[in-house]
């Protein structure tokens, strides 16, 4: 009885987890298109600057790392910064027209950036999915949960008759 309960629970605790993720995963790709809208505004800034120079992005940023130290550091900085633009553009393109079940299977891939996913989780409020999507992830979620509870259980049962097992045994041969 108390084993159904817990898996119960787990079941429970699964769906209402799960479930969660079609919504966070949308706030996610919104406010992706938010960071790469403000790193393609400091791209084109750079592209201008060297276009100004007479000379291609990639050239600027390395002229410009072979000056002094504050050159240096402004060239490493904007070096990450246009990494950091080719990431996220390639992410939000990949995750932008893709619904919930196809970002559910890129989000190892395309949903790592930290710093958008601390964002995003800051203004997620859980809510209760009435969508198919939403149903879906819940009923997966539950049964996740359902099952991976039964299956500790069930190992942990395994390992204590196994114990008693060893115990029963020597206390009847002495």
């Amino acid at each position: 009885m108390i084993v159904r309960a817990v898996t119960l629970a787990g079941g429970l605790l699964g769906a209402a987890g799960l479930s969660q993720f079609p919504e966070f995963s949308q706030q996610y790709v919104q406010r992706l298109g938010g960071a790469v809208d403000e790193l393609q505004r400091q791209v084109e800034r750079y592209e201008g600057d060297a276009a100004r120079v007479g000379l291609p992005l990639g050239d600027y940023i390395t002229q410009l790392g072979t000056e002094g130290p504050l050159a240096q550091t402004q060239s490493k900085n904007m070096a990450m910064d246009l990494a950091r633009y080719q990431s996220l553009s390639g992410a939000l393109s990949a995750m932008q027209g893709a619904g919930p079940f196809t970002r559910a299977k890129l989000a190892m891939t395309h949903m790592g950036d930290r710093d958008v996913a601390q964002q995003a989780l800051k203004a997620f409020k859980p809510a209760m999915p009435i969508t198919f999507e939403g149903a879906t992830f819940a009923g997966t979620g539950f049964l996740s949960g359902w099952l991976g509870l039964k299956a500790i259980l069930a190992l942990l049962a395994g390992l204590w008759r196994a114990i008693l097992g060893i115990f029963g045994r020597k206390k009847s041969a002495a």
